[in-house]
């Protein structure tokens, strides 16, 4: 035997945000593995660029963390039929209060390939028009602007440790900034 072979699925937990599992694996020497396993309903994610050419960024608490975090607004998808240009638009407006007259692809992630399967799309939001935030009940936030170069001393400084929002920056300033 030479490949792996899903032999069985057992949901352990149905949430909100993610559905855990844990599979039983037929791995290469024919032996049986337990792997766990993180469905996701998949997400969205913004680089917000401002005309003067500053970034929007969303300050909020994160509960795993146990502390605040500055990342780019980003949320999950309302469905697997919602289309992801569709999901960014609609977090940019909820969570920080712009509408955007052109969305652009930037790249898509994978978050933790070990065990879960969420992809977030990441989008390049420009024409910025302000509108008004419609943040969730439990949802609290600041919006700042900072400038590219900025946010990337933060990132090498491990300030920002998002994983959508380092992946974001990173390549936004590479394909966007730098000359």
């Amino acid at each position: 035997m030479d490949k792996y072979e899903r032999i069985g699925r057992e949901l352990i937990h149905k949430g909100a945000i993610i559905d855990y599992y844990q599979d039983t694996i037929r791995i290469p020497n024919g032996n049986t593995a337990k792997w766990d396993y993180i469905k996701h309903k998949g997400a969205a994610a913004v680089v917000a660029v401002k005309e003067d050419g500053r970034i929007l960024m969303v300050r909020q608490f994160r509960n795993a963390l146990d502390r605040e975090t500055l990342e780019i607004p980003a949320g999950g998808l309302n469905g697997a039929e919602e289309p992801t240009d569709a999901a960014a638009a609609r977090e940019l407006e909820e969570e920080a209060g712009y509408t955007a007259g052109r969305l652009e692809l930037l790249l898509s992630i994978r978050t933790t390939v070990a065990f879960c399967d969420e992809k977030i799309d990441i989008y390049v939001a420009t024409d910025l028009k302000r509108s008004h935030q419609h943040l969730d009940d439990d949802e609290f936030l600041d919006v700042e602007t900072y400038s590219i170069e900025d946010l990337i001393k933060m990132i090498y400084d491990c300030r920002i440790q998002d994983g959508k929002t380092v992946s974001a920056l990173l390549a936004y300033y590479n394909k966007y900034v730098r000359k």
